[in-house]
């Protein structure tokens, strides 16, 4: 009776330890943001917003010095004027018709007309030839059926949805609303693909602007395309963007665009562990900001299970930041983080997932520490994956909104044209006229080559 009491015992603590493993990861899990995960913002909910990664630079919030501000200015040329002047004098009534004034203060009122839309009627005369008796019609450019819209209303379809992230429904909805006519879904998912049909050579160009480029930055995010979860992919410089959608995240998605496989200068990036299968990269920059994440994380957890006392990850993320603000005390930061990760030891780290989870990270850490370092020894690398990120931002926007994509080729559509719309505001090009370009011009934007 001993010897299974004895048993039973052993096998409840050892459920009992295995229970407060699992607590242990699920409460961590409960306490990830923005601020220790790669969560976006908006998963933080409502709950108290995360503390920022970013330290506190003493500005006052608003426009700084310098800033150039977006008041409205006054037009030298109104397309109407009209003049107001007083009937009677306002101090004793003495009426004022006929008294001239001394001088006209100027207000402007900047308003929108009431949208119409302006129908033009082609009237093709069939002739008969009185040689042959063949019947003849004159081709007409825009005009190919008996109705159709013109390319400023397809510009507007497309860039309603793909530059305001408006569903296909809505986008028709507030059309037929302000244009005065039906327009069915079909009609914007059609303009949305006419304008991604004729960024084909914009595609050749940016796929080689980016294979070029010395230090591309890559990302990858989740997109549910018909109701399956897909990755949406991008590559970036300051100049360029391409953004492409697969249904795998590993390197048949990486692959699929003909970009990443070509490069050959240094790529920043997360860890995503595919990206160290390119052949012929320079190197690597794995993303601080991840990192300090991460950290964050470990950190999170360390005061809550033992408050009071020092976490390895803490000094290591004070390093990283002593780096990322002074390049030359990197040397120092190195130090100080083999240090902290030498001091760790293994009873330091919680049970289960979470401590294995925990111990990862330090030995990659202690392994990619020359990579999380290398902006600050090769020129033109910077610490952080931001640019990537923002670029894949949105993607995630588009499925907050819509909840998704409903085709693979409607998905690829969306980020052909975003990274078209991407890229023209990095070259200083206004979103709308870019996309209007594509149904107006014989030729489509794209960046002068310097």
């Amino acid at each position: 009776m001993i010897t299974g009491l004895q048993d039973t015992i052993d096998g409840l603590r050892s459920t009992i330890a295995e229970l407060r493993a699992t607590i242990t990861e699920l409460n961590a899990r409960l306490g990830q943001d923005s601020s220790n995960s790669s969560k976006p913002p908006s998963g933080d909910g409502l709950k108290p917003a995360p503390k920022s990664l970013r330290a506190k630079t003493g500005r006052k919030p608003g426009g700084q010095p310098g800033h150039q501000g977006s008041t409205p200015r006054m037009v030298a040329t109104p397309d109407q004027r009209i003049d107001h002047r007083p009937q009677e004098c306002r101090a004793c009534g003495h009426g004022l018709s006929g008294v001239g004034s001394t001088r006209a203060e100027a207000r402007q009122v900047v308003d929108i007309p009431l949208v119409k839309p302006l129908v033009t009627e082609h009237l093709l005369h069939h002739v008969t030839c009185p040689a042959c008796g063949a019947d003849t019609v004159p081709d007409v450019p825009g005009a190919t059926r008996q109705i159709q819209y013109g390319p400023n209303a397809n510009a507007l379809m497309a860039y309603l949805v793909t530059a305001q992230h408006l569903s296909v429904s809505r986008a028709a909805q507030l059309l037929a609303e302000l244009m005065g006519m039906p327009v069915s879904t079909g009609t914007v998912q059609a303009a949305v693909a006419k304008a991604a049909a004729r960024l084909a050579g914009f595609a050749a160009w940016v796929k080689q602007e980016l294979r070029a480029a010395p230090v591309p930055h890559a990302d990858e995010t989740g997109l549910r395309v018909a109701g399956k979860l897909c990755r949406a992919h991008s590559a970036s410089t300051p100049r360029a963007t391409w953004i492409w959608v697969h249904p795998s995240r590993g390197r048949p998605g990486i692959d699929d665009a003909g970009v990443l496989p070509g490069c050959t200068g240094f790529l920043v990036s997360d860890m995503f562990s595919a990206y160290d299968t390119l052949p012929g990269l320079a190197g690597r920059q794995l993303c601080c900001a991840h990192l300090l994440r991460e950290l964050r994380a470990v950190t999170d957890h360390h005061a809550d299970a033992n408050p009071g006392k020092g976490c390895w990850a803490d000094q290591a993320a004070q390093a990283i930041r002593a780096a990322i603000a002074d390049p030359a005390s990197a040397p120092a930061a190195r130090e100080q983080i083999l240090d902290a990760l030498r001091a760790d030891e293994p009873h330091n780290h919680p049970g289960g997932k979470l401590g294995d989870k925990h111990a990862a990270l330090a030995r990659r850490l202690a392994t990619r520490i020359d990579d999380y370092l290398r902006f600050t020894t090769t020129p033109g690398l910077e610490p952080t994956n931001n640019p990537a990120e923002q670029e894949t931002r949105t993607v995630k926007i588009k499925m907050k909104i819509t909840g998704g994509m409903r085709t693979l080729e409607g998905a690829r559509h969306f980020t052909t044209i975003r990274s078209y719309l991407a890229t023209a505001r990095k070259n200083h090009q206004q979103a709308l006229a870019a996309i209007t370009s594509l149904f107006t011009s014989q030729n489509i934007w794209l960046p002068v080559t310097p």
